[in-house]
């Protein structure tokens, strides 16, 4: 492959890494939101991998509920099933689940 062929896939790699981080922030946030624990959620969905470095790294970028704007239960599942996180959005739409039971 020649050096622009390689640039080309740098940045399409690239890219999605970021869109990926972005996936994460919107999961991460969403938990934050809903005075979730992301880091449980995500060991509850995988619990044979290790600690998601990724996600402490994103969770840096999430603000306080009171500052975040509202991320809709759908828009959460949507991007997670987007980039193959199923497991993880049926962990999120059961603690989804589980907080509309409340009474």
């Amino acid at each position: 492959m020649d050096a622009e062929g390689k640039s080309m896939e740098d940045r399409i790699v690239e890219s999605y890494r970021q869109d990926e981080d972005m996936m994460i922030l919107v999961f991460a946030q969403w938990c934050v939101n809903h005075g979730l624990d992301p880091a449980e959620l995500y060991r509850k969905a995988y619990p044979g991998q290790p600690e998601n470095e990724r996600l402490g790294r994103v969770l840096e970028l999430t603000v306080p509920k009171e500052e975040a704007g509202d991320i809709p239960d759908q828009t959460v599942l949507g991007v997670l099933s987007m980039y193959g996180n199923d497991d993880l959005a049926v962990v999120v739409a059961e603690a989804a689940a589980a907080r509309d039971a409340r009474p």
